[in-house]
């Protein structure tokens, strides 16, 4: 098959973005590292439920910097139009933000209070003020929300606690869904199911849209625990994205995908054993929330099991954890995400690393043959 001119100039133009991409990434990393070392913006041993730590302790964190500024920038300047990419860059820079505040807090900031539950059941039956135990019985619902929240994180630490997480990313989700729901038009409304066609969901692609860009953002979120996994993993999904992208016509969106792809390559490169620099949750969620609306915004939703897979996989370990300790009383993983439990095996941080991507790539893959139905 002779492929359109139209659609080679594309295929051209997008790798050209990812090439040029990924020299800008490489020319301004020594630079970023190096304020990052001034400032100390380096990874901490408090709060942090990383293996060997003790290694890690002084790498600057905060390096998906070195990707979200390349990818906006660019995208601002060349490739800015508002109908499919201010909204993506929009949110995924909501998201880098709320991680960047989260990064900064876990090292510069002051432990924070989190009352526990019993202790405000306690107050509302003893405390001497009369609106003080009401405010707080108002308060219960937001309370028991809070502390339930806490299963699905590590110590609260210093930083942005997970309800807070949780309701900025709801808002990242709500902002997507609106502007497909609401100004993509209706065909937008119809979902790709593969190898049946499409189906028109119609106001429920709305709360699914929210759950996919909140799983995935978290997904990604909890991936970034080993040197170059999270890096590598996603320089191949949004390869795969530009592919799709380009082979359905949406040539912004193509092009977003290469231009994030090359920024990863040099990410990457600094943070492979022994990393430069880490992701940070500036990073990782920006990315995550970028992954799920470039995904959503090409339909094909429900290729993002296939397309972040050893994403969800990790985020999907952590969950059954919670559940073994919660309900069942013990651990069902020697620890979790998932990484983490190979660690504990025997098996080295690279050995992990390689072989989580090699399982991603064939998956990737897999995701690939099954969107051409």
């Amino acid at each position: 098959m002779v492929l359109p001119m139209e659609s080679l100039d594309l295929l051209k133009t997008a790798i050209g973005f990812g090439l040029f991409s990924c020299t800008i990434a490489f020319l301004w990393a020594p630079a970023l590292i190096k304020v990052l070392y001034k400032y100390k913006v380096t990874r901490r041993s408090e709060f942090d439920a990383t293996l060997n730590i003790k290694k890690k302790v002084g790498t600057p964190i905060m390096g998906g910097i070195l990707i979200i500024a390349t990818v906006a920038v660019i995208t601002l300047i060349f490739n800015w139009e508002r109908e499919f990419t201010w909204v993506p860059i929009g949110v995924m820079l909501l998201a880098a933000t709320l991680g960047g505040v989260d990064d900064l807090l876990n090292i510069f900031g002051r432990k924070r209070r989190n009352r526990k539950l019993k202790q405000i059941l306690k107050l509302i039956r003893v405390h001497k003020s009369l609106k003080q135990r009401i405010w707080l019985t108002i308060g219960l619902p937001w309370a028991l929300f809070k502390r339930s929240s806490l299963w699905l994180g590590s110590h609260p630490g210093k930083g942005v606690h997970v309800h807070e997480k949780l309701l900025l990313q709801f808002a990242a989700g709500a902002i997507t869904a609106w502007w497909i729901y609401f100004k993509l038009g209706e065909h937008w409304r119809q979902i790709h199911i593969p190898f049946d066609g499409y189906v028109d969901i119609g106001w429920w692609i709305i709360p699914l849209i929210i759950f996919f860009v909140m799983f995935t953002a978290n997904a990604v979120n909890v991936a970034d625990g080993m040197d170059g996994l999270a890096g590598g993993s996603l320089t191949l999904t949004f390869g795969a994205l530009t592919i799709l992208s380009w082979l359905n016509g949406y040539n912004e969106i193509a092009i977003l995908n290469a231009t994030t792809a090359g920024a990863l390559i040099a990410y990457t490169y600094f943070n492979i054993k022994p990393a430069r620099f880490q992701m940070g949750d500036v990073g990782s969620l920006g990315l995550g929330a970028l992954l799920a609306i470039n995904a959503i915004v090409i339909n094909k939703m429900l290729l993002l099991p296939f397309l972040a897979f050893i994403f969800y996989i990790e985020l999907t370990s952590v969950v059954i954890q919670v559940f073994g300790r919660h309900v069942l009383g013990r651990r069902i993983f020697k620890m979790a995400p998932i990484h983490h439990h190979f660690e504990l095996r025997g098996w080295s941080e690279e050995k992990t690393v390689m072989r989580f991507w090699i399982m991603h790539a064939a998956v990737v893959l897999l995701g690939l043959w099954i969107a051409l139905y």
